[in-house]
């Protein structure tokens, strides 16, 4: 049975409540000093000794870390790793049209996403910022040869929590039955989104992912949960507990919301305004309901046909810079391309950073 048997809604229902703690308690140390905010935000990674001024709470959180380091399992990342190297632009193409539209679809965790202004006003800069987590977690020897990966891990865990503490304390319109902002549910579903959901775009795609592949896949993103505060516990290690998992959220959570729609509309209004192709403009509605599918592109309001101009997709990945997307120009290419296209568009490259507060 494996993780199957955890599959149930009396579980998830305990997760649907269950947060982060450690990830929680340091935003709140952070919160009374957001000087540290600020002195995080210079780092490129994290440094072995921290600041004696840190709280205990702090040193706690970013000690998780360090204890990590010494656990990594090298030979448990070079498979996802490898993977990357030969399909990164597929990867982040997935990432764009498919994975994080598909977690919209999701009502209750899309309710997160939509307070945050700068999902919807910004749209551009947080798809930017997400390419740049994924390219700083893929990097070749991230982990086990280069330390960034740990900070760029620490600090997405400290937006979730931040996410979850201004809702807490200043959303007066959240609604308890959502559960909890940024839970446990949520995480392992976002998670599910960045690897089996793009492995199953690959697959829409024509490239048929082989088992081995889905394991590496899935033992990457364990170590990324784990690094997330995610209770990996419940995390699935073969494509059939992939599928299991994410019909159980699906069937759970996916349904119509205002939130989803107006995420969408702002993701649809970006792609409109940075594809120049009129033709490609014209599709854009198309391409994500071919990926996206007839139940969750309902849930979003997305009406569309399945059928698209045979060349569209290659039209489209090639435009954002994933020419020849089937070939094999590895990481290093990719990331300088990525790297040229955000300069390009908005004068730097982006890169993950703590909100900084505003101090009166």
């Amino acid at each position: 049975m494996g993780k199957l048997k955890l599959y149930t809604n009396s579980f998830f229902d305990e997760l649907r409540h269950r947060q982060d703690i450690l990830a929680d308690d340091a935003v709140s140390a952070l919160i009374r000093n957001p000087e540290w905010i600020e002195l995080i935000n210079t780092w490129d990674s994290i440094p072995s000794e921290l600041p004696s001024s840190f709280s205990p709470e702090l040193k706690e959180y970013f000690g998780f870390y360090e204890k990590k380091k010494v656990l990594v399992d090298e030979n448990s990342l070079t498979g996802g790793q490898r993977f990357f190297d030969k399909n990164g632009e597929l990867y982040l193409a997935m990432l764009g049209f498919y994975a994080l539209p598909y977690c919209y679809a999701f009502a209750d965790g899309a309710q997160v996403l939509v307070r945050s202004k700068r999902i919807l006003e910004n749209v551009g800069e947080r798809l930017g910022e997400t390419a740049s987590f994924v390219m700083d977690i893929f990097e070749p020897g991230a982990f086990f040869q280069k330390g960034k990966a740990y900070l760029t891990c620490s600090k997405v865990r400290l937006i979730h929590a931040f996410s979850r503490y201004f809702i807490l304390h200043y959303a007066k319109d959240w609604n308890p039955a959502f559960g909890q902002p940024v839970n446990q549910e949520d995480m392992l579903g976002t998670n599910l989104a960045f690897s089996f959901i793009v492995l199953r775009g690959l697959t829409k795609l024509g490239f048929q992912p082989s088992e081995d592949e889905y394991r590496d896949v899935l033992k990457y993103w364990k170590w990324i949960g784990e690094l997330m505060g995610i209770d990996v516990s419940f995390w699935p290690e073969t494509s059939k507990e992939s599928f299991e998992l994410d019909k159980l959220i699906r069937k759970r959570h996916l349904k119509s919301s205002e939130a989803g729609q107006k995420l969408l509309d702002s993701l649809i209004l970006n792609y409109r305004s940075t594809i120049p192709d009129p033709l490609i403009n014209q599709q854009v509605e198309r391409l994500l309901f071919f990926f996206l599918g007839k139940e969750a592109s309902a849930a979003l309001g997305l009406k569309a046909s399945r059928k698209l101009p045979g060349n569209l997709l290659g039209l489209m990945f090639t435009f954002l810079g994933w020419k020849n997307f089937g070939g094999k120009k590895g990481y290093a290419h990719i990331r300088q391309t990525m790297e040229t296209q955000q300069k390009s568009q908005f004068g730097r490259v982006l890169t993950i950073r703590l909100p900084e507060l505003n101090r009166t």
